[in-house]
């Protein structure tokens, strides 16, 4: 709720201090894309796709996400710089433009090859159902209701279960686009394919400090294996 209400005061702001042209970033619009339908409400797009040890074979690391043969953007977000000067030096071109930016959409099976070429290290992709995903380690608690610091009584809260099931039937379904073709123009040289970013960034899928945590005082806190190199060298969701 804080973000939507910031998202709506930035833009007072910027009209009362007479800013002609702005830039709002954010994530894709899941249930507008899924014409609203329950199935694509999440929270936060955010969630990120935790590759770990298989636990019958230690040297072998199992993509496992809820995505069946679907594709998924991904963004090297050094590129997102770039993107954004962009909007600002052609405003002809920009204005009223929701530029989708993204890497690549990629299928996780693809994922793991393409890690496997990089670091040589074996890797599978395991599809699983929703329930089985939050039954993962990385969910003790998917029916509590996300929001660190909010009532937890309050009716417009959702679940950890229903924030990222909303997160990933948006992506299995597909619902994104995006214009590689007016994204090639942008940025030449862009980074194209995820293969790419994990030799520029020497990811190797191992345990990493990544994120601030509120809890740490703006410490970064440890991340699992994320889908992710260093702070400034990251992968992220669209």
């Amino acid at each position: 709720m804080s973000e939507i209400y910031w998202g709506i005061r930035l833009y007072e702001l910027a009209r009362g201090a007479g800013v002609i042209h702005s830039l709002y970033a954010g994530l894709e619009y899941a249930s507008r894309l899924g014409n609203f339908d329950p199935k694509y409400r999440t929270g936060r797009l955010d969630g990120k796709g935790k590759p770990f040890p298989n636990p019958e074979d230690l040297s072998t690391l199992v993509f496992t996400v809820p995505l069946g043969d679907a594709k998924c953007p991904l963004i090297y977000l050094e590129d997102y710089g770039p993107y954004a000067r962009w909007l600002f030096d052609y405003p002809a071109r920009s204005s009223g433009l929701e530029l989708h930016v993204a890497t690549e959409d990629i299928a996780w099976k693809d994922l793991a090859t393409a890690f496997t070429e990089v670091t040589g290290r074996k890797a599978v992709y395991k599809d699983v159902s929703l329930d089985e995903y939050f039954s993962l380690p990385i969910f003790p608690y998917p029916d509590n209701k996300v929001g660190h610091s909010a009532n937890r009584n309050d009716p417009a809260l959702i679940t950890f279960r229903e924030n990222f099931s909303g997160f990933w039937n948006t992506w299995e379904a597909e619902l994104t686009k995006c214009d590689y073709k007016l994204l090639d123009e942008i940025l030449q040289t862009r980074v194209k394919i995820v293969k790419e970013w994990m030799k520029k960034t020497g990811y190797n899928g191992k345990r990493s400090s990544l994120l601030k945590d509120h809890r740490e005082g703006g410490r970064k806190s440890s991340s699992r294996c994320q889908l992710m190199g260093s702070a400034s060298e990251n992968m992220d969701f669209l």
